[in-house]
């Protein structure tokens, strides 16, 4: 008898998570309108993904996913109030209805997609775990890592991947828990640890935050699949489609070269599939409740799915991150979306 509690609390939790997330997500839409904006969840500060600058305006890849759903919802990509919330805080905000949408920085997994009841919306950036260490360490490759002290955050996938890593690989390590990506950084930057871990994105985000960023260097193993993007709650398909066709018209916008700068005049366009994209051939926003220029408005106000990417993230940023996996599927990338038609 004993040994049946935990699935019996394990599946109590799940319908519990469900119940919670079908009560609170309804007519989503509805609710956003009424309200004015969009409550987005965000990092407590993550540059290049979302952090506010030093007139408190939120930036980031994760801020303009917001951003682009204001757009498309209320014609204005200005209308969203961001939330700043832990790795431990943020589903629990999501599920309880305190936020729309999560766009901080999370990776797609099989648990979370399926006992939470929640639902991610999409890839806005491909990822894998890495390690960042000090120059002084004089390693250069995360096998040389055996009984390292390593700095990580809590309530994040990478814990997890950490262990696996060095299990496999028949090494020890002692964990130094953070609980935001700040402490994790300042701990890393007073000898707290070795190593800091977390998505390769992160630490490259970290990095700059450091007194000395040349000081620091990634490590160039990846050790998993993050796949990050934007969350909202199971049980209302009409705000999930509203969020994940945001980021799909984006990513279709690139591909056909449609861009904020060039918007305008590419509404006349003869090309079909552009033509049916800003709303000028059929109403494809109807079946979401939205107008006919809903990606149109995204496009023109916020970019797309390249723009966000390259002033954010990109090698002309701060962070200096090359497109790789996050490049177009034309482009020898993963990035690819579903045909508007």
């Amino acid at each position: 008898m004993h040994n049946n509690k935990k699935p019996l609390l394990i599946a109590s939790a799940a319908v519990l998570a469900a119940s919670m997330a079908t009560g609170a997500s309804a007519a989503t839409l509805d609710s956003v309108k009424e309200k004015g904006f969009v409550q987005c969840g965000v990092s407590t500060g993550l540059p290049g993904f979302s952090a506010p600058d030093d007139a408190g305006n939120w930036q980031g890849l994760d801020v303009d996913v917001c951003r682009g759903v204001a757009a498309a919802v209320l014609g204005d990509a200005s209308k969203v109030r961001y939330v700043p919330l832990t790795a431990k805080e943020r589903f629990t905000a999501l599920q309880s209805g305190e936020i729309d949408v999560l766009s901080r920085n999370t990776t797609w997994t099989a648990t979370r997609d399926t006992s939470l009841g929640l639902n991610f919306a999409g890839v806005n950036y491909y990822d894998g775990q890495g390690f960042m260490v000090s120059k002084d360490l004089g390693v250069s490759s995360a096998k040389e890592l055996d009984g390292a002290a390593v700095c990580i955050q809590s309530g994040t996938t990478t814990e997890l991947n950490l262990a696996d890593y060095f299990r496999l690989n028949d090494m020890s390590f002692e964990p130094v828990v953070f609980d935001t990506s700040d402490q994790t950084v300042k701990g890393f930057e007073a000898g707290r640890c070795d190593v800091l871990t977390s998505d390769q994105s992160q630490l490259y985000a970290l990095r700059i935050k450091l007194s000395e960023p040349a000081s620091a260097m990634v490590l160039p193993e990846v050790i998993s699949k993050e796949p990050l993007g934007p969350v909202v709650r199971q049980g209302d398909d009409q705000w999930f489609n509203i969020v994940k066709w945001t980021l799909f018209a984006q990513i279709n916008a690139e591909e056909m070269g449609l861009s904020s700068d060039n918007i305008e005049e590419k509404k006349s366009d003869t090309n079909p599939n552009v033509a049916r994209l800003v709303g000028a051939d059929g109403n494809y926003g109807e079946a979401m409740g939205l107008p006919a220029d809903w990606a149109y408005q995204v496009i023109k106000q916020v970019g797309n799915y390249g723009q966000m990417f390259e002033r954010n993230v990109g090698t002309g940023s701060a962070l200096g991150i090359e497109r790789g996996l996050n490049a177009l599927w034309t482009d020898g990338g993963v990035q690819y979306a579903p045909p508007v038609r």
